[in-house]
């Protein structure tokens, strides 16, 4: 079964009536062979430890992120648009069969492999109600005379044609055509280098280690049967299960090496480099999949990390999938009022320590009150104060402290005027004169 049947479905579709149990249309449209002789599909790109890896933390941080509907409000306000029928299909289900998380760890890893991802509109009426997503080998895409996408679908013996309007089209970085560039595609002369380090180094693990090489018998010419004998002798002793037995040579025989060892051919070299190779295709920094061989450069706490794969990673792919719900599942009367966001809070939370000063300093500052960082926290609203916004009363502006003084704040009324004219810093230095610290004597005199 191939990767597009495991994601879209198992009935494998045909064309022309005929089935396609060698993946020729995958090849043709997301990858091919490569220079070492291995044939690049999305199927056996992800038998790649780090390809696998690179998709799935692609795909699982997505889908995983919640995605909602917003309403602009008066001024910079906004709310969640709940009432919309959009709101549903985006946050909870997008079909029957799928969550949306599971929904849109798909159509990532879509983009991820094949550059693009499609789903078809299901509509009551002119009211969009969920969306089903297309396997992206079978689709076709084209311009019509009047310059709109076609898209052709062909899938378990028919062929379906979509007008734009009835698909909802994901495109990966491209340089402005009808579709996205296949990563897979691009990336096979990597990923085909890769297969054939891992396959060398199978096989030399698979001999037990063994080098192959050639028998010296010390007679001028063998027999057919001579020959025969000696290759049935040598079978007993190769293949990693017979490594470790003796054999002991015919007399006059000797044993010709040929090849290289695991350390001249630096095979686990050559796999960390296809690692790093491939983790430039898809843009995700080599320690966050495993490799922690290189230290990163991205910082060392697990915040700035977290901002630097958010940024480089993940903000193209979130952007992408924003702006085409704006463009192709709202109506053209509602994209000023409504929007889809991702929120990306969870990826942002630092570790306790940070995010108890972070949360002071909203606080103090005014910029969060109680009740809003209880909720950050998924702690029960306190009402009351706790719903105030509070700022430092130190922090007053001068004009503002004859208010706090006739509202009866002449404690922070002083508290401010000494911070101001640096009374703390005189008394303190007065007291290290009279301990013999040195300063001003308390009179004044030298």
């Amino acid at each position: 079964m191939s990767l597009w049947d495991s994601i879209f479905g198992r009935r494998r579709a045909k064309l022309s009536g005929r089935p396609d149990p060698g993946g020729t249309i995958s090849v043709s449209m997301a990858g091919g062979a490569s220079s070492s002789g291995k044939v690049v599909t999305p199927d056996t790109a992800m038998q790649l430890s780090v390809a696998w890896s690179c998709v799935r933390l692609l795909s699982e941080t997505i889908g995983t992120l919640p995605l909602a509907l917003f309403e602009r409000g008066a001024g910079d306000d906004r709310s969640v648009a709940r009432d919309h029928a959009l709101y549903e299909v985006l946050h909870d289900s997008p079909n029957a069969d799928q969550t949306a998380a599971e929904f849109w760890e798909g159509m990532t890893a879509c983009l991820c492999l094949a550059g693009n991802g499609y789903a078809r509109k299901d509509k009551i009426g002119t009211r969009l109600v969920g969306l089903t997503p297309l396997k992206p080998d079978r689709v076709t895409v084209k311009r019509d005379a009047d310059g709109r996408r076609i898209y052709r679908y062909s899938g378990d013996g028919q062929t379906e044609v979509m007008d734009e309007d009835d698909v909802f089209h994901l495109r990966g970085f491209g340089v402005g055509g009808d579709t996205g560039l296949s990563p897979i595609s691009y990336a096979r002369q990597s990923m085909g280098a890769a297969m054939a380090a891992d396959e060398a180094t199978a096989k030399v693990l698979g001999s037990g280690m063994q080098l192959s090489g050639f028998i010296d018998s010390g007679v001028p010419k063998l027999t057919k049967e001579q020959r025969a004998e000696i290759s049935g002798v040598f079978e007993r002793f190769m293949g990693s299960s017979n490594a470790g037995k003796l054999m002991v040579l015919e007399a006059g025989m000797k044993f010709q090496p040929v090849g290289m060892s695991p350390e001249d051919a630096q095979l686990l070299m050559t796999r960390a480099f296809h690692v790093e190779e491939i983790c430039r295709w898809f843009r995700v920094p080599p320690f966050m999949i495993g490799h922690t061989e290189k230290s990163t450069s991205w910082g060392t706490g697990l915040e700035q990390q977290m901002i630097g794969f958010l940024t480089f990673s993940l903000r193209p792919y979130l952007t992408r999938i924003e702006q085409a719900i704006k463009k192709q599942l709202l109506l053209p009367t509602d994209r000023t009022r409504y929007y889809a966001e991702f929120n990306l809070e969870g990826l942002l939370r630092a570790d306790s320590q940070g995010r108890a000063a972070l949360y002071n300093t909203f606080a103090q500052n005014g910029i969060m009150d109680r009740d809003e960082i209880r909720s950050k926290e998924n702690l029960p609203k306190r009402g009351g104060n706790a719903a105030a916004l509070t700022v430092q009363s130190n922090m007053a502006l001068l004009d503002d402290l004859s208010n706090l003084a006739a509202g009866g704040g002449a404690q922070q009324v002083r508290s401010a005027l000494m911070n101001l004219l640096g009374i703390d810093q005189i008394i303190d230095d007065r007291v290290k004169t009279l301990t013999g610290h040195g300063g001003p004597s308390l009179d004044g005199s030298a």
